[in-house]
Order: C-alpha cells, then structure tokens, then sequence
C-alpha cells in the first residue's frame, strides 16, 4: 500500500485509489472529494460528534452482544471517541452536497475511525484485516440509519444546549424592560399612522411572548428529534443489526449525553421522511420572522435622531459611517435581521429536501442536516448578541414619547361614546389642520368643559394601566 511517498494505493470495490499518505480516510472519501468538487461546505463539529458517539455506542453494543471481538472493539471505542471530541475533524472533507443518503459522509468516518484504530493496535492504515470500516466499524448499522440518527442527535444537542437557553435569556430581557417601560406611554400605531396609546411595556411584553411561544415550539419539536432510527439498517427492516442492538446502542448515548432519545416507534416513517426536522425548522422559522417584527420596531421607534421617531435608544456600539461623521446606525438588530433571513431561507431548502423522500428514504439528508445545524447555530448566536448587546441597553426618550402620543389624533377616540363618533371625527380632522390639542378644539366646539376633558384625558389610563 506504499505509494510514492504522498500518496499511498488503496483498493476497494471499484478498483485502486489514490489516497493521502497522511489521510486517516480512505479509498472510499478520496472517490468522494473528487466527485463532489462542489462547495466549501462541511459537516459541522455538532454532526461529527453526533457520528463518532454512534460509532462508539455500536462499537460498544456490538461487543456487548459477543459479535465483535473486544480487542477490535476498544480500539474503535476510542476512536470514536476521539473522532467525537473533535481530533479528526480535518479529516472530514466530503462536500455536504454528494449523494442523497450521506453514504460518503458515513464512509468517511469508517474509514477515519477504521484507520485510527488500527494505528492504536500498531498496524499501518489501510490494512482492512486488522479492522475493516464496513465489517467492523459499521457492523448493524447503515448509511440509511446513521445520518438520519446523526441528525437527530446533533439538532437536540445544540437545541437543549445553546438555542433553549439563548431564548430564554432573550425573553427575560425583553420581560424586564416590559417592568421597566411599564409606566411610559407612547403613541399606537397602525397601518403605520396615530392609534390610541400603548405604554412601552405593554408593547415590550408582546415581543416577549412571542419569544416565549418560539422557545415553546422548540420543545415541541425537540421531542419528534428524540425519535432516531438507529438498528432500522438499510430500509427500516433492521436486516443484518442484532434484534437488540438498537435498545444498546441508545442506552449508551443517553447515558453519555442525558439527551433522552429514543427508538423510533416506526423506522420506516423515520427513515422514509424527515418530518422531524421539518417540524424543528419550521419552528425556527417562526422566531425568525418574530425576530423580524421585534427588529423592524426597533428600528423605527429608534429612527432619527432628529428626523425620526426616536422615541428610545439603542446602544451605540459602533460608527455607522464612513462619511457621515457622528452617524449611528442599529448595526446589532440589522445582524439579526440578516441571520433571521438566513434561517427562512434555509427553511425554505429544508423543506425542498424533505421533499425528496422516495419510497424507503429520504434522499436530501446531508442538505437537510447542514442546513438545520446551521440554522440552530445562527439563531441561538443572534438571539443571545441581540439579548446582550441591545435590548439590555435600551432605553426610553419618555418627553419625546409622551409629546408625540399627546399630539395623536387619535386620542379623540376615547371621547368618542360620550361626544359622538362623527363630531370625534370633526374633532380629528380640525387637529390635524389646526395644530391645535384635543382639549382646545373639544373645548372651542362646546362638546366638553376644560375640566371634564382634563380629567378624562390621562393618557395611562387610556392604556389600561398595565402588563398582561
């Protein structure tokens, strides 16, 4: 198997092949990274722990059940697991768009774990007698089950690990300026012109509930991921996996993740469909386009400074131009913005994929994989910056806030039952042609004394004076 001092020759079922004298992979990857020249794209650090916990936990199981000799056994255990801790991970060079069912990914790491292992038991790489990636490193198992169950294993981890409590810290965020603002009243606004007043908090409360139901389908989703289809091999039937080796291997990676997974109640639905992850993605998708209304408002209550609305501040934390001296702009919600548009697109090609399934599997899994990983990633990033780096430091410009909501038109509505919704109309348009207040005009038509119309027109009170 010596080559030429760079390379060294393998073999496998299509012929010799060329592979890296260095490479921990194989005959079967080097195929791959010449046949899918296509992106820069790879598997993310998530779905290659998620591949070597598998590989590890069957390796395990497999000597458990007495077919898989120890000696092999240990030595492609901690290969694994050190493909999981993330020692190998340059080695991991398929293109995340090759063929459908990530064959060549789950080939990669057999190989990478097969030739690790051997050098542990002091052979040379490429000498498939010592271990072998298919026999030995992929026994019960197949492409078909693996990548769907690698899936699986990395959105939940990510998810309990990094989304759930990003969210969460945006929500209390947002819930502890809907108690600080709760006092500070301000003008409505639909269709973008004058509606009746709102307080700050009010409007701060909403945008934390819709944080919280987000975080609550999250969950929801989560629990569908905790089904993997592990030991269903080939096409869900579980041909050539021991009749235990799924409950094994499971048992295994829950003791060594607390993740709480479980077999699949029907593997043909699992392997078939990835409902599952559609499900995770259109939850993601929901927070991003609630991360576009709470953005979007910020930015126009910010708007300004003088020319806007700027009824609160966002904090300043960087120059916002390159020739306009003293120009801030709100760089950190326009980043979420940005990455909550990354996320509905990569809903949008999640989707694409699962439409792909075809009779016994699903044929978009590696785009599937990368693009919900990615998607996981962007958004517990983004909501945790727009937590820290923006919403904890804003504040209210109350004067400008209470001066604009006064001057609403629409504040003749709370007159209304007791003048008439005709003569309030009257009222409305004299103000915007005069200039003059509600209490001028109500008090110039005779509708209403200064004194009644003085003490109806509390403008807290016409928010109904609290939070939900």
């Amino acid at each position: 198997m010596d080559g030429d001092g760079s390379y060294r020759i393998e073999q496998d079922t299509l012929g010799v092949m060329r592979v890296p004298a260095n490479a921990y992979y194989g005959p079967q990857t080097a195929r791959a990274v010449e046949n899918f020249p296509i992106s820069s794209h790879r598997f993310q650090r998530a779905f290659i722990w998620a591949l070597g916990l598998i590989k590890y936990a069957a390796a395990q199981t497999n000597v458990e059940l007495g077919l898989l000799d120890r000696v092999r056994g240990e030595a492609i255990s901690k290969a694994a697991l050190e493909v999981a801790e993330g020692r190998f991970d340059d080695q991991f060079v398929v293109d995340v768009f090759q063929t459908g069912s990530g064959t060549s990914t789950n080939m990669n790491a057999n190989e990478v774990i097969a030739n690790r292992a051997i050098e542990i038991l002091g052979g040379k790489r490429g000498d498939k007698k010592l271990i072998h990636p298919n026999d030995h490193v992929n026994m019960g198992q197949s492409t078909n089950d693996v990548i769907p169950t690698a899936m699986n294993l990395a959105a939940a981890h990510l998810i309990k690990t990094k989304l759930l409590p990003s969210l969460e810290r945006l929500e209390q965020r947002l819930q502890e300026k809907a108690y600080e603002f709760s006092g500070y009243v301000k003008a409505g606004r639909t269709h973008f012109q004058d509606a009746v007043p709102v307080t700050f908090g009010q409007e701060f409360s909403g945008y934390a509930e819709m944080i919280r139901k987000g975080r609550r389908r999250v969950i929801n989703a989560l629990e569908s991921l905790l089904e993997v289809p592990i030991g269903g091999t080939a096409t869900g039937t579980g041909l050539n996996a021991h009749p235990q080796f799924a409950e094994k291997v499971i048992e295994k990676i829950n003791s060594m993740t607390q993740l709480g997974v479980r077999v699949a109640a029907n593997r043909f639905e699992a392997m078939g469909a990835r409902d599952c992850c559609l499900e995770a993605s259109g939850a993601l998708r929901v927070i991003a386009h609630s991360l576009l209304k709470i953005c979007n408002d910020l930015r126009i209550m910010s708007s300004g400074p003088n020319t806007g609305l700027g009824e609160i501040e966002l904090p300043a934390v960087q120059p916002g131009s390159s020739i306009m001296p003293g120009k801030v702009n709100p760089v950190i919600v326009e980043s979420a913005m940005l990455a909550a548009s990354q996320v509905i697109g990569y809903d949008c090609a999640i989707s694409s994929a699962c439409r792909l399934g075809e009779l016994e599997l699903n044929m978009g899994l590696p785009l599937i994989a990368y693009d919900l990983l990615d998607s996981i990633e962007i958004l517990s990033n983004t909501v945790a910056n727009l937590a820290d780096r923006c919403i904890s430091g804003i504040t209210v410009n109350v004067v400008r806030a209470e001066n604009l909501a006064a001057k609403s038109p629409a504040l003749v509505t709370y007159l209304a039952p007791k003048i008439g919704y005709d003569a309030a109309a009257r009222v409305a348009k004299r103000m915007l042609e005069t200039g003059k207040t509600l209490a001028e005009i109500v008090v110039e038509e005779g509708l209403m004394s200064r004194e009644e119309v003085e003490k109806i027109l509390d403008l807290k009170k016409m928010t109904g004076g609290g939070l939900p």
